[in-house]
């Protein structure tokens, strides 16, 4: 799947959460792009599994899209509380976890998720 197919399954299942349904208008306004470009990556998504699309209607995430939705949004959230933990801001963070989402290998993604998990740990008092 491409970085830019990524973001609108991610936006799909974020929107999808957030008001209980999707639209091309939507996706359009929070990915801040057009709507025929909106139907072009919904064509793609649709033919490779990951959605399904009333006509001029609702669009709806396959089990299959809420699992690579899902597995995507956690990459994003773990990445921004990364950076956010290193010290960057959490505008900056956001922005930068987007880019980085896409390309970080499953390695590195595992070593940084431990890494969170032991910061989040109570510390043993001697």
């Amino acid at each position: 799947m491409t970085q830019s197919l990524e973001d609108y399954i991610e936006a799909i299942y974020i929107l999808s959460r957030e008001t209980g349904y999707t639209r091309v208008k939507g996706i359009a306004e929070k990915l801040h792009v057009s709507r025929p470009s909106v139907i072009q990556a919904l064509k793609h998504l649709s033919e490779n599994g990951f959605i399904t699309q009333e006509r001029y209607g609702y669009i709806h995430l396959t089990e299959t899209g809420k699992q690579t939705a899902t597995q995507v949004l956690k990459r994003h959230q773990t990445l921004t509380q990364f950076l956010i933990t290193l010290g960057v801001s959490p505008e900056v963070a956001e922005k930068d976890a987007c880019r980085i989402e896409h390309v970080v290998s499953q390695e590195t993604m595992n070593t940084i998720e431990k890494f969170l998990h032991s910061q989040t740990k109570p510390k043993k008092r001697k």
